[in-house]
């Protein structure tokens, strides 16, 4: 770890917040002095370097653009550093860490995103354990000098998650974020134990980073629930602005069986939309061959989504849609484990 290179990409969020001595108002600090605000790092004798967006994103603001500035900033630096950690607020972490996954193809160095509850100048802050121990994942190599987790992942409150198999469960508890369907990639104790076999490898470590920054964002999500009516639906799935859309159904992909509502599923297939079954639970998978109302919304085109998160699956739209404009090669590639987002 020692002589490795790190840099920090500051686009918002507690973390970065300090408390003004002043008028007690929560501010960002200047992470050019990191050290100095965490002086645990030191101790790592590695390069820590530190990049900060002007202006800073708040969470609920973050949007696909933001998403296509940092993958190129991770690409313009990819060749200088050995690992990256990404400082984001929690609010929009899991989609961020989600939609990195697919723009980054050829991957062989960790991007890491981290961040906090209370704000790094607190007294009871999680921000410092998270981001020491985000560094020293983003630094990790094996024997032979690779990165132990080339990944795009997120590390809060000990555990380090896949990026696009994490969701935030919880506003307040420091335990933020949960891997629902897949198992963490480490977990940090006295040690960090590192689950190798969890872990994606490249196919090959000498490609060269690729980014994918076309995305195609016309994408609407449909929570399917009791008293949904007609005309709200057929708004949502077959408006003309709507290429895709995921529909977030009970259970293992279940939905109402009224004529009305098949009728406006099989409209928007004819019409060629992509559609996309995700479950509303927090763990499990879509099986649309086991009860009848999944083997309608099957036959009616209908993509199962399998264990994929909504926070993925909309990550994963972006990207193929920004690939191609044939929404038959689309659906195709939506049951492709692309990044280790399902499990097949």
């Amino acid at each position: 770890m020692n002589g490795s290179s790190i840099l920090m990409i500051y686009t918002g969020g507690t973390i970065g917040m300090k408390q003004d001595p002043l008028d007690q108002t929560l501010k960002p600090f200047d992470f050019g002095q990191i050290q100095e605000e965490v002086p645990e790092i030191r101790k790592y004798a590695m390069k820590i370097d530190s990049f900060t967006f002007d202006p800073l994103i708040d969470s609920s603001d973050v949007d696909p653009t933001m998403w296509q500035a940092l993958a190129t900033l991770i690409r313009d630096n990819y060749d200088r550093y050995d690992g990256f950690v990404v400082l984001h607020g929690t609010d929009t972490m899991s989609y961020s860490a989600s939609a990195l996954s697919f723009m980054l193809d050829n991957l062989s160095k960790p991007v890491v995103f981290t961040g906090s509850q209370l704000p790094i100048g607190m007294p009871r802050t999680d921000g410092k354990e998270n981001l020491i121990s985000a560094v020293e994942i983003a630094a990790a190599k094996d024997p032979e000098g690779h990165a132990l987790v080339p990944e795009v992942c997120i590390f809060f409150d000990s555990k380090l998650l896949r990026g696009n198999r994490s969701t935030k469960v919880s506003s307040e508890d420091f335990m933020a974020f949960r891997s629902p369907n897949y198992p963490s990639l480490a977990e940090a104790g006295i040690s960090i134990k590192y689950n190798t076999g969890a872990i994606l490898k490249p196919e090959s470590w000498t490609d060269p980073l690729r980014v994918n920054t076309s995305l195609d964002t016309r994408v609407s999500i449909l929570k399917i629930h009791p008293g949904i009516t007609p005309k709200v639906m057929r708004h949502i799935m077959c408006g003309d602005e709507t290429r895709a859309v995921i529909l977030e159904t009970y259970g293992s992909g279940n939905a109402p069986s009224g004529q009305w509502f098949m009728d406006i599923v099989r409209e928007a297939s004819a019409s060629g939309k992509v559609l996309l079954n995700v479950t509303q639970c927090m763990s499990g998978t879509v099986n649309m061959d086991i009860y009848a109302t999944g083997k309608n919304l099957k036959r009616a085109g209908v993509v199962s989504g399998l264990d994929i998160t909504t926070e993925s699956a909309l990550g994963k739209l972006f990207y193929l849609m920004g690939k191609s404009k044939d929404n038959a090669w689309v659906k195709t590639h939506l049951e492709d484990n692309l990044k280790g987002e399902i499990s097949k």
